[in-house]
């Protein structure tokens, strides 16, 4: 099976995937791209098709890296790329100011995805010790077809699990940009607000779920939405995943914080997506940001408030 990571660099604890080299906390942006091994840039290349002998220059370009002239994607000609330095120095005032620091960086997929995720200073604490912390994401896909997303992740710190910070994808917990104009910090920071807040309504909905308790009947059903059957002879059946979600329910890590209550059914939820399910390490991590595993996030914690409403 192909590796998913490439290149990876972390500081602090070692992350849940426990991929990468490890580095000091106090890291700059600039520092980091290095260590990560991302100190390279992207360039547009015309493309040329052969007919009659002849080489006839296309409508398509190739984007080539600099480091090893590895083709990663082909674009149009309006396709702006945004260079690996300009995702990082986005980090500059808030790390130079003391409000962020670098956690961790790196390259999927052969390099068609680099991302950075620094640490905010910014955290809350339900139930007498469960820790959320606040974390800011930014993936630069250098890959036809994917678009610049900015977004706040919180981060579960008894298990590692990385949560879902809003039920609307399109809140202003994240920004997403395509390549048709060129790459715009100062309009990607007012939209965010990034001076206020974000875990606030985090917070609130984290105990509203605490303080909801489930029936044996009711969250069977929640693990069975969350990860429905893929048969259509028996919906009445666990699929698999289900059955390995509700299995870690009393034994996860930081099962002691709500037990019993929609908190800890949605927490079961994010671990075993996070810690279980899937091929790798590597797989669920790029499941966990980028793909069904992202969703299906968004889609218990949908469902976690709709039985905690209704309990």
């Amino acid at each position: 099976m192909a590796h998913e990571i490439e290149t990876m660099a972390w500081a602090g604890e070692t992350p849940w995937h426990g991929l990468g080299v490890e580095v000091h906390n106090d890291l700059t942006p600039d520092q980091m791209l290095v260590k990560a091994g991302l100190d390279w840039t992207v360039e547009k290349h015309p493309t040329f098709a052969v007919i009659n002998d002849e080489p006839v220059v296309t409508p398509s370009q190739a984007l080539v890296r600099s480091s090893d002239n590895k083709v990663l994607t082909m674009v149009s000609g309006d396709w702006n790329p945004v260079q690996n330095h300009e995702a990082f120095e986005f980090f500059n005032e808030f790390v130079m100011e003391g409000d962020m620091e670098m956690h961790t960086a790196g390259s999927l997929k052969g390099g068609q995805m680099v991302w950075a995720l620094a640490k905010v200073k910014d955290s809350f604490e339900i139930l007498g010790g469960d820790k959320v912390e606040s974390y800011l994401l930014f993936s630069n896909p250098h890959q036809y077809g994917r678009g610049i997303d900015i977004r706040f992740t919180p981060i579960r710190v008894v298990c590692n699990n990385t949560l879902t910070l809003s039920l609307n994808a399109s809140s202003e917990h994240m920004v997403k940009l395509n390549h048709r104009r060129k790459f715009d910090a100062d309009l990607v920071k007012s939209t965010l607000g990034i001076a206020s807040n974000k875990l606030t309504e985090y917070k609130e909905m984290s105990e509203f779920l605490a303080s909801k308790f489930y029936k044996k009947d009711s969250v069977e059903k929640y693990f069975m939405d969350v990860f429905p059957s893929l048969s259509k002879k028996d919906n009445s059946v666990m699929s698999r995943s289900a059955e390995e979600a509700y299995a870690v329910l009393e034994t996860q890590p930081g099962a002691e914080f709500g037990r019993g209550s929609w908190w800890q059914a949605f927490n079961a939820t994010t671990f075993a997506t996070d810690h279980l399910l899937g091929n790798s390490s590597e797989t669920r991590l790029q499941s966990a940001w980028y793909g069904a595993n992202r969703q299906r996030k968004l889609v218990a914690l949908e469902k976690a408030v709709e039985y905690a409403e209704a309990a």
